[in-house]
């Protein structure tokens, strides 16, 4: 079987969830008022895309047989914080793209003022879903609330941001590129594994180191492919600009290490997620595979 072809039985087994998220994203989005600021925030929240750090969550939770329910919340919220970090990473002071999952950009079709204070309600609304989930316990909510916090901001993602922006024009060295990476994108990742394994209680716990291994490489496998798209992905699969990178002077794996380099480090993240993985003594063969569609993957 060719990747191409292993790439959409693993998508279309995946399919489920994804119409799963999209279908309680869409409710809970249409419950608040109609105004201008929701429309901008449901724009970007069900712009579609491939919804991998939701599927994180649930996949997780189903390893450990953990109902699809219990877990709804947890996915919605990390899918909220995602879109409202591209919001924000789309604006003209940062990135100033104008394309994102072949749409206009947020900050195109509402303004950036709207656009702002979309990412802005998004953020707090993930916070609101954990908040006020029936089915967790108040212990664990804490605890996926504290980490949600700690992943999205100023030791998470929004760090990476941060280091992302003074590293533009710059040249930096391999080390530091990771550490960008490990926060801007490696965070969150790892906190949708997390969320998953709170929801399951008791039965995760042991495992928690071993899913964090699986995380971290997944995780910068996830951005080191994103950065080797950029040179030779399709802008009409990808919905978003080829070469943004290049165009922003931006140190990527390919710019520091060579295209074949960083090839061949996604293949050894890989086989990392999946060496951890075996430890698991439960049925984790779709976080294998979705592992494998990760560093294949052509969007």
């Amino acid at each position: 079987m060719n990747c191409q072809n292993s790439q959409m039985m693993i998508m279309n087994s995946l399919k489920p969830l994804q119409e799963r998220i999209d279908s309680f994203l869409t409710t809970y989005i249409s419950q608040i008022e109609s105004s201008q600021l929701q429309q901008a925030m449901s724009y970007s929240l069900l712009a579609g895309g491939k919804r991998i750090r939701p599927i994180l969550v649930y996949l997780t939770g189903q390893m450990f047989n953990c109902p699809l329910s219990k877990l709804d919340e947890a996915a919605a919220a990390i899918e909220s914080i995602h879109t409202y970090s591209l919001i924000h990473d789309d604006l003209p002071a940062m990135d100033n793209d104008d394309l994102r999952r072949g749409k206009p950009t947020c900050h195109i079709q509402f303004g950036e003022a709207q656009a702002i204070l979309a990412g802005d309600a998004l953020q707090s609304l993930a916070f609101s879903m954990l908040a006020k989930s029936k089915l967790i316990d108040a212990e664990t909510k804490i605890n996926m609330i504290t980490e949600l916090a700690h992943a999205s901001g100023v030791n998470g993602m929004c760090l990476g941001q941060s280091l992302d922006l003074q590293a533009t024009h710059q040249s930096i060295s391999l080390e530091h590129l990771q550490k960008i990476h490990c926060y801007k994108t490696g965070a969150l990742i790892k906190t949708a594994i997390r969320l998953g394994a709170f929801a399951c209680g008791e039965i995760a716990k042991p495992y928690q180191l071993i899913l964090d291994r699986y995380a971290e490489a997944i995780g910068l496998a996830f951005q080191i492919q994103d950065d080797i798209l950029d040179i030779i992905g399709e802008q009409s699969i990808m919905g978003k600009p080829q070469g943004s990178d290049l165009t922003h002077e931006k140190s990527t794996y390919p710019v520091l290490i060579g295209l074949d380099s960083a090839v061949k480090l996604t293949q050894q993240l890989y086989q990392q997620a999946i060496d951890s993985l075996k430890q698991i003594p439960y049925n984790n063969q779709p976080l294998q595979e979705l592992a494998g569609y990760i560093i294949n993957r052509n969007s």
